[in-house]
Formats: structure tokens, C-alpha cells, sequence
């Protein structure tokens, strides 16, 4: 796990620029957290998201949980569709497409609100997903992404999890 967050550290230093793709920073208000994605080639970003985020569990032994947890996220996005969104006069710029991407996560085991309590002091998520992305003129911005990847915590748990990411937010800023 720590080395692929000094992947992603060092590909994010390299400070690539593409034709398609492009870099920029947003805010996120539905999970509540910031988000920096940099374009890394012409149809694939980066996104460095660090924020907070829900978990639900309704289980028979402990009941019904909920929490509200730190955590930090990486993408690495590939974007299929842009040349065919640009030939049909949709949006492309600011990275309004679909895209398939390798996703990790982690986040603390501790909630900052909530009941759930997880043994590990930490939990987190590797795995794919499919998602789309879509930035109006208006700035606001909508992205959704699912994928089913695995799940691991500090007590060498591993497990099958599925992915629901939506997020609801602003793009912060001129295009860069």
C-alpha cells in the first residue's frame, strides 16, 4: 500500500500536460471533501480525493450502524469516450466523460460521527470501476462511479466489496 501512494505522489509530481484531459481542483458537497485531478496524458488523469465518507451495516449480531469516517483516495482514470462525446458536440473539456480507473482507499477506523466501530484502525479498497464524469458550464459537477474490488483492514481481513461512489460538487478555478 505505501508504495503505491509514492506512485501516486511521483506521478503527480511529473506535472504533465495533455490535449484532452486537463487538471483541476474541486469541492464536493454531498461527502464532503476535496479533490485534485491531474491530467497525466491525453485521455487518462490522476485524482487525489481526501474527505470524509458514509458506511451503513445492518447485520443480525451487531443491528444497524452507521459512521461518518476520515479518509483518502487515489484514482487513476482512463478516459474511453471523449473523441466520440467531441464528434457528437457533447461537453469534453474539464474532463466530462466516462472512464474506467483503478481505485485505492483507505480510511480511519475510528467515525467522527456515527456508532460503527471497526476493530481495525484503519480500513480500505483496491479494485476497478467504471464511472462517469460530467462538469457543466456552471461548474457544478457530477460523478459517479461502481466497481466491485476488495476490501482489507489492519487484521488481514479481506473481503469482496462492492463500490457506489457519487459525488456532487464545484470545480474551484480557471482550467488549467
Amino acid at each position: 500500500m505505501k508504495k503505491f501512494f509514492l506512485s501516486l505522489i511521483l506521478i503527480g509530481s511529473l506535472n504533465l500536460t495533455a490535449q484532452e484531459t486537463t487538471s483541476q481542483f474541486s469541492i464536493n458537497f454531498l461527502a464532503p471533501s476535496l479533490e485534485y485531478e491531474m491530467a497525466v496524458s491525453e485521455n487518462s488523469t490522476v485524482d487525489l480525493n481526501l474527505g470524509i465518507g458514509f458506511a451503513y451495516r445492518n447485520s443480525a449480531i451487531s443491528g444497524e450502524e452507521f459512521g461518518i469516517f476520515p479518509g483518502f483516495e487515489g484514482q487513476y482514470r482512463y478516459f474511453y469516450n471523449l473523441k466520440k462525446r467531441a464528434q457528437k458536440g457533447k461537453k469534453v473539456t474539464e474532463n466530462s466523460g466516462n472512464y474506467i480507473a483503478g481505485v485505492a482507499s483507505i480510511t480511519a477506523g475510528d467515525p467522527i460521527i456515527g456508532d460503527m466501530q471497526y476493530i481495525s484502525d484503519y480500513a480500505g479498497y483496491v479494485g476497478p470501476v467504471w464511472g462517469l464524469q460530467r462538469i457543466y458550464n456552471s461548474n457544478f459537477k457530477l460523478n459517479l462511479n461502481l466497481g466491485l474490488g476488495m476490501g482489507f483492514s489492519e487484521q488481514n481481513n479481506v473481503y469482496l466489496a462492492p463500490r457506489i461512489g457519487l459525488q456532487l460538487g464545484f470545480k474551484i478555478g480557471k482550467e488549467k
